[in-house]
């Protein structure tokens, strides 16, 4: 059998574009090919999708790898893992990727079963380790509370990554790739299940995970009314708000607020966490956050140990006054 070589992606897409994560992906695949001196290929899996392939490569892609075909329009899990694999066959890559992504989440571990390979999860860090070049990948473990660095003698060596965990490449309309077009040779009556129906949340702003500024509230915040006054400053700042697990699940906002190693895992360059304490669970999901300020009427709260910037006192003053200098400041 050929020996495993380069990087290979798998790609996601939204609304006719190459989806955020796999920008995020070519970036750290980008870096991971050059420290091997190996190809970076990515694969697209979906119908009327052939167009997007520029756009991999303009992000880093050498090798674009296009299955397209009507079966694949939405995605399903026994037809993508098919699919999948027989590219990763025919390519032979030393690493695949793919987003901690609801579609990776599903897809990733069953690839890597038919791979016969192991899957590592969630990983916040790879890198490639000099003289063997195995893959290091390293993620959150016991809630977050520790990191671990995890490697696998099997190839190729399967991973999901964490969303905005990597930094995408400046995109470069000059670079030159090689387009592959690859037949699915699908049976419709293998595949099992179908999609009936497709429901799509409105989202009003800026989504949680698009978000370069988020500001969450936590049970400290005595209930609901006190949202509106945390939704009020992240449109000032033009973010998001968040909310840890316990507002969620007493119902003083949407579950699709929470932010958390249950809820959604969100890296922005600002993370305000008004009246929430810190626990593990909640610092796993807002921990990669560039800079955290915490306000908190306990000073000895545990999100004062992740935080970058951080104020004793009590929410309904603070913010309130925070909101009115950033006003002055911003001359609103």
């Amino acid at each position: 059998m050929a020996e495993n070589k380069g990087v290979m992606i798998v790609a996601e897409f939204l609304n006719g574009k190459l989806a955020a994560i796999s920008k995020e992906l070519l970036g750290a695949g980008s870096k991971l090919a050059k420290d091997l001196g190996e190809e970076l290929s990515v694969v697209f899996i979906g119908e009327g999708i052939a167009g997007i392939a520029p756009e991999a490569i303009a992000q880093g892609a050498d090798k674009v790898y296009v299955v397209d075909d009507v079966l694949l329009k939405e995605y399903l899990t026994d037809a993508y893992v098919a699919v999948a694999e027989k590219v990763i066959q025919q390519v032979n890559p030393r690493i695949v990727l793919a987003g901690q992504t609801t579609l990776g989440r599903d897809f990733t571990p069953r690839l890597a079963f038919r791979l016969n390979a192991a899957a590592t999860m969630d990983c916040i860090d790879l890198s490639i380790e000099a003289g063997t070049k195995k893959l290091l990948m390293t993620k959150p473990v016991y809630g977050g509370n520790a990191r671990a660095i995890f490697t696998s003698e099997v190839l190729p060596n399967v991973a999901t990554v964490r969303v905005k965990a990597m930094t995408a490449l400046a995109p470069d309309a000059s670079r030159k790739g090689e387009v592959v077009t690859i037949t699915a040779g699908l049976d419709a009556a293998a595949i099992r299940t179908n999609v009936l129906q497709k429901v799509v949340q409105e989202v009003q702003g800026i989504k949680l995970e698009d978000a370069t500024v988020i500001v969450s509230g936590g049970r400290g915040m005595g209930g609901p009314e006190g949202f509106k006054q945390l939704a009020s400053l992240a449109k000032l700042l033009r973010g998001a708000a968040g909310a840890s697990r316990p507002p969620c699940d007493s119902g003083w906002v949407p579950e699709t607020m929470q932010v958390g190693l249950t809820g959604k895992i969100v890296s922005p360059d600002v993370y305000i966490a008004v009246a929430i304490s810190g626990s593990s669970q909640h610092l796993a999901g807002c921990g990669g956050s560039k800079n955290i300020i915490a306000i908190n009427c306990d000073a000895e709260a545990n999100i004062f140990k992740e935080a970058r910037f951080g104020v004793v006192g009590d929410w309904k003053k603070v913010v309130p006054a925070l909101e009115t200098k950033l006003k002055e400041l911003l001359g609103r």
